[in-house]
């Protein structure tokens, strides 16, 4: 089975190679670190257990902040290595763990695992969320470490239906799994469908209604609102994690709640850096000036402007701008993207608005409407109203400031009430982890 998962990876990047180069030389990705999707990671000796934390992109990154921390601080003995598979998941993790070895996850070739695992010799693998490869699980398996993934989701759409078309590979894959801390229990449920023994499946709740920080203010957000002249007395509209196609419905939404609220401040913040020019062009396009993050940095100051957008074109700094915000709109909602987090948004205690495309946080939503503290656009992108959808959404919460606080107040209580899945995780990851080591002493 490992040779024919091999041919198909081969014949695979056979077809997708000019897609690849392609888009690495008009985008710029794919550049890096060829040497380390290959395998050739750092050279690490046995001794301490060793556990190797797998982070796709930076959504994920930032979800294990809390329980790497926790168990840094419980077990100071055992170390820790981060592997991420997008550059702004790698970027991320330096910056949050500039003391651990972070590094690029392999291609899931055979002979590329092989070599990783034999040069990072980890004691447990920890997956987070989901990314399973059949090279990796089943060559782990082999050398007997056990790999398991926290804060699990499979979602419907997206996930399950593209391992049914391959199930009986999936099933062997998934068997391989020694423990899932699944987020709810329907994507518990869905492990179990796939493969995972019953036993080994257990609901831990979301990771990140922990990392959702709790605080009213983010140090530096006024120094960034001085240099981008963002007025405190006016009222201001943040849109993070947008996607291709979103901003486009914003501005046009924008400029009709201008009609309305003519001293309205917007702030856009594209989810992908890649795009960031294409954006500006935007911006520009609808009417607008446009004012840059990296062009307005901190010790400037700028005069607040009648006519301009502002553009978050950095990395690292959504959360300043939330802190900011008396709306926000989370994007990759109305795009069919599955959303983004939401969590942090409800932490900062600012009201949100999100389109219908949110199966990526399922439980996320069905939680914020619950505690009447989420505003859903039933519009999407291919409806033409969705620009007019999304103006009416936002014009509510700017037209009646009580129902703003409120909806704010509501998101906060709903991530205290949630608060405990790093911890339920962690005592698991530590049983297991304690088992593997007595296994290979």
């Amino acid at each position: 089975m490992g040779l024919l998962v091999d041919a198909c990876y081969l014949l695979a990047a056979a077809v997708l190679a000019p897609i690849v180069l392609y888009r690495s030389i008009t985008t710029g990705k794919y550049r890096r670190d060829w040497d380390q999707r290959r395998g050739w990671l750092p050279e690490m000796f046995a001794g301490r257990p060793r556990v190797w934390l797998h982070a796709v992109s930076m959504g994920e990154v930032n979800s294990i902040q809390g329980i790497v921390a926790a168990w840094r601080r419980r077990s100071p003995e055992t170390e820790f290595v981060i592997s991420c598979t997008t550059g702004t998941g790698i970027d991320r993790a330096r910056r949050l763990f500039p003391d651990l070895t972070v590094f690029r996850y392999p291609l899931d070739l055979s002979w590329f695992v092989a070599r990783a695992l034999d040069r990072i010799k980890p004691t447990m693998v920890v997956l987070v969320e989901l990314e399973v490869w059949y090279q990796f699980l089943e060559l782990a398996e082999t050398r007997g470490i056990p790999v398991v993934v926290v804060n699990g989701r499979l979602t419907e759409s997206k996930s399950l239906r593209r391992f049914r078309w391959i199930m009986p590979v999936a099933r062997r894959m998934f068997s391989r799994l020694a423990w899932v801390g699944a987020q709810d229990e329907v994507y518990a449920d869905r492990f179990r469908q796939l493969g995972v023994p019953g036993d080994c499946v257990t609901v831990t709740g979301s990771m990140m209604w922990d990392t959702a920080e709790i605080t009213d203010a983010i140090p530096g957000s006024d120094m960034l609102a001085r240099a981008m002249g963002l007025d405190p007395d006016r009222p201001t509209w943040v849109c993070g994690s947008t996607a291709p196609g979103e901003e486009p419905v914003i501005l046009k939404a924008y400029e009709s709640l201008c009609r309305r609220h003519p001293k309205l401040q917007l702030v856009i913040v594209p989810r992908k850096p890649e795009r960031f020019d294409e954006v500006a062009a935007a911006i520009r396009q609808a009417g607008f000036d446009c004012v840059r993050r990296s062009e307005s940095p901190d010790g400037t100051e700028r005069p607040p402007s009648e006519t301009a957008v502002l553009l978050g074109d950095t990395m690292g700094e959504l959360r300043k701008f939330y802190t900011l915000a008396d709306v926000v709109f989370v994007g990759r909602t109305l795009a069919d993207m599955g959303g983004s987090d939401m969590m942090e948004v409800a932490g900062l205690a600012r009201p949100i608005v999100v389109g219908p495309h949110t199966h990526n946080f399922t439980d996320t939503v069905r939680q914020l409407q619950a505690g009447d503290a989420v505003r859903v656009v039933s519009a999407d992108l291919e409806n033409p109203a969705a620009a007019d959808a999304l103006a009416r959404a936002v014009a509510e919460l700017l037209d009646d400031p009580g129902t703003a606080r409120r909806l704010a107040d509501n998101g906060r209580d709903v991530v205290k009430r949630n608060r405990g899945a790093t911890q339920r995780t962690l005592d698991s990851l530590m049983e297991i982890l304690d088992r593997a080591q007595h296994r290979a002493s």
